[in-house]
């Protein structure tokens, strides 16, 4: 138990089926964060606090982390490829909508919305690859999610404005759509049938404590990224929304963190390597200067995606029924994502960058302990089993 093996699972490289779903994950993530560097444009504009701006993030993530149990138990009745196919097509059209729109609570609900339609992608993409035999490409998988995250900051950012930038990648997001339609492959798939799935995908405490990091880890994540584009735009850095937006660059560094060291065989050693990354980076952003800033940005980027492939890959292969358990490990980073980005930003707006960094620090590290001792206890059980069936002392 204290290597988890990936090797028993071919991966074939970037073929048409990782093409495919890497090219979902660019459209679903483009839309979801597209309004995170453009969230100072949108308070100005509807004059709101930063915290309620912020809901316009939280409350896709939100209602995505509640709908994306149900679509994983529905893609186990009509198949994988429908689930992710109508989830993306539906989530591109309410974002060509999202501009038009001049009130900020109908924005809310077409955002809730919007991430009701996300939820089939990531509740339904790991169990899809981890059944057709690729889970080494799940990091394929993450870091085609991690640059569709950067690809839509980065051109809402550079656009300036709440509307032209989430439009812009409302367009970006709708072509990537078009790719994953040609791509997924379309053989036809075996009706699947739920009986324990549910039931076994909680029945772990090893379980537990992986939907727990990606609770915590993507709540201190997203926290850290709706709060940045308020510091730098205010004093005593001052930038504009085109410059601040280029931390999101950092998610370059992610894609390749996720795609390389997440689709290694030792998914313990690199989770925790990598968690500790993450730390470092928080901290190193306390300094009221643009190069620890982008320095710390590039180092807990690098550091949570690859942290968060090694988890899902490791609930992959710890599950006995792989997609109810993929569906709860996506609900628990996304309803991280809403709550830990919400609360984080609130922090950030009443005490300052500081708290913020040492509320990032705590959630990594009980994230971190909580996995550390469900591992442990996996380990114990696992010998004291081999001792009662084999006879052989317990080691010391």
């Amino acid at each position: 138990m204290g290597r988890i093996s990936c090797s028993s699972l071919t991966s074939k490289g970037v073929d048409r089926l990782t093409l495919g779903i890497a090219s979902g994950g660019l459209a679903s993530f483009a839309l979801l964060y597209a309004p995170q560097p453009v969230l100072p444009q949108l308070a100005d504009e509807f004059q709101i606090t930063p915290g309620h701006a912020s809901l316009a993030v939280g409350v896709a993530t939100g209602a995505l982390a509640i709908a994306v149990i149900p679509l994983s138990l529905l893609s186990e009745v009509v198949g994988r490829r429908p689930v992710i196919l109508t989830s993306v097509v539906a989530a591109a059209l309410i974002g060509l909508s999202l501009p038009l729109v001049h009130d900020f609570r109908l924005l809310l609900v077409l955002r809730a919305l919007q991430g009701v339609a996300l939820a089939g992608f990531p509740a339904v993409a790991m169990a899809y690859l981890a059944e057709q035999g690729r889970l080494k490409a799940i990091g394929m998988l993450v870091a085609g999610n991690t640059f569709g995250g950067m690809v839509g900051r980065l051109l809402a950012g550079l656009f300036g404005t709440y509307r032209g930038g989430v439009g812009l990648v409302a367009i970006f997001a709708t072509i990537a759509t078009g790719v994953l339609i040609w791509a997924l492959p379309k053989r036809t798939e075996p009706v699947r049938r739920t009986t324990r799935g549910l039931r076994s995908a909680v029945s772990q405490p090893l379980l537990w404590a992986l939907y727990g990091i990606a609770f915590l880890g993507m709540g201190s994540f997203v926290a850290m990224y709706n709060a940045i584009g308020f510091r730098l735009a205010a004093p005593p850095l001052e930038l504009s929304p085109q410059v601040a937006s280029l931390v999101f660059l950092a998610y370059a560094v992610g894609g390749v963190s996720s795609a390389t060291l997440g689709s290694q065989s030792n998914l313990r050693k690199v989770l925790f390597g990598m968690l500790g990354l993450t730390i470092v980076g928080t901290v190193v952003t306390i300094p009221t200067h643009v190069v620890p800033i982008a320095i710390g940005f590039v180092l807990l980027t690098a550091g949570w995606f690859a942290a968060h492939a090694a988890a899902g890959a490791w609930v992959n292969v710890a599950a006995p029924n792989k997609g109810p358990a993929s569906g709860l490990y996506s609900g628990a980073y996304y309803a991280g994502a809403c709550v830990g980005g919400t609360i984080g930003t609130m922090i950030y707006a009443a005490w300052g960058w500081s708290a913020l960094v040492l509320s990032s620090v705590s959630w990594l590290s009980a994230g971190a302990l909580g996995v550390w001792l469900a591992f442990r206890r996996n380990t114990r059980s696992s010998a004291k089993n081999l001792s009662r069936n084999t006879g052989a002392p317990l080691a010391r």
